[in-house]
């Protein structure tokens, strides 16, 4: 049957499958990030309950599941709002091509050198550096200043007697554009205190990489992608902003992307084969169409005592519509059943209709010819 299909698929074929394959790859992308995602394993289960439930016509099952699937339309909205819109604003990032002011490699000197003699004063810190995705919805409270990224301001904004010290800066470009931000807190069991939480708690909602400065241990770690990292040594925090930037620019967002889709190549080739299958269940031969057919007449329920000696006609042209795939081969699929009970009371005649007509499931009959059917019995 596949090789039956090579000939008729077009190339639009080839576009819908590898479009489908793109959104199931970025959906199990964001099933192995989400937070909630054992919730949703279940829904997907049910779902899977549901559609078997439908085919075995297990009608009290799908019943009871339709009224629940209603009701989870708006539980699932509640449950996965945040990670919603974290979908729909990496789609319009990428279909705006947004750009990303990269930190000029002074400035990140600068930064790591700061780092580091905040580390010898035991003074804490926590710097954003944005990536794609825009940060305004998660950030709370914050001053404005738009100034030159320098040590001294740097140290400034988080010497200890600084009303702001305990919020979050916002490094973008050769800027620091606000101080003094409050972060949505993590509810990950992390080690560290109110900083390492808002921090991850960031990542965990944006793309945007923090750097946190521990004033009790004297040490440094950055979050990015939901996780927490501590670094040996300031030195190698150049490197981390370096990588980041690099993820995250544009000129590097389709390698960064082709590298992602390699690393993770058993997700991308499940999801290549899924779309496939469900091409080749679904699409092929799922047209409807009309289609006529000679069905023969089938006499029902006959009194005791009488014989049938005729029918006329003998068959019936019924007229349907189906999937094209659904259309049965089978000349025996379908049947016009009469009830001839009331042949005992003279009836000879008796009008058809569609709801007569047996057939497969998948099926509607529309159109019965001729609409009456004469009987003769003795």
């Amino acid at each position: 049957m596949i090789l039956d299909l090579l000939p008729s698929i077009r190339w639009t074929d080839v576009l819908d499958v590898a479009l489908v394959a793109v959104f199931l790859f970025a959906a199990f992308a964001w099933l192995r990030q989400t937070r909630s995602r054992m919730a949703l394993l279940g829904v997907l289960l049910l779902s899977g309950v549901y559609l078997a439930a439908r085919q075995l016509e297990l009608q009290l099952t799908v019943w009871l599941l339709q009224g629940f699937f209603t009701v989870l339309v708006f539980v699932l909205v509640v449950v996965f709002q945040e990670d919603l819109r974290r979908i729909f604003e990496q789609i319009a990032v990428w279909g705006l091509r947004r750009r990303v002011p990269v930190l000029p490699p002074d400035d990140v000197e600068t930064l790591v050198q700061t780092i580091a003699e905040q580390i010898r004063r035991r003074e804490g810190a926590l710097y954003i550096i944005p990536g794609r995705s825009p940060l305004d919805r998660h950030l709370d409270g914050g001053i404005d200043i738009d100034a030159e990224i320098s040590s001294d301001l740097l140290l400034s904004l988080f010497d200890p007697h600084s009303p702001g010290h305990d919020g979050a800066a916002t490094l973008a470009g050769s800027r620091v554009k606000q101080f003094a931000l409050h972060l949505p807190l993590s509810t990950q069991n992390i080690t560290g205190g109110t900083r390492h939480a808002a921090a991850l708690g960031l990542t965990e909602r944006s793309d945007a990489l923090c750097i946190v400065v521990s004033e009790e241990r004297g040490v440094v770690s950055v979050a990015r992608d939901s996780e927490m990292r501590q670094l040996e040594s300031p030195t190698a925090l150049a490197g981390e902003i370096r990588e980041f930037m690099n993820a995250v620019a544009l000129e590097g967002a389709s390698k960064a992307g082709w590298r992602n889709v390699l690393k993770r190549w058993p997700e991308a080739a499940g999801a290549l084969v899924t779309a496939a299958v469900l091409w080749f269940f679904l699409v092929p031969g799922s047209d409807i169409i009309e289609v006529k057919r000679e069905v023969p007449v089938v006499v029902d329920n006959l009194p005791a005592g009488y014989q049938l000696t005729g029918v006329e006609p003998a068959v019936v042209e019924v007229t349907f519509n189906a999937p094209r795939r659904q259309i049965p081969d089978d000349p025996e699929a379908f049947r016009l059943r009469i009830d001839a009970l009331l042949v005992e009371l003279g009836r000879r005649t008796f009008r058809v209709s569609p709801a007569q007509v047996e057939h497969p499931p998948g099926i509607v009959v529309v159109d019965v010819q001729p609409q009456r059917v004469r009987v003769s019995v003795e």
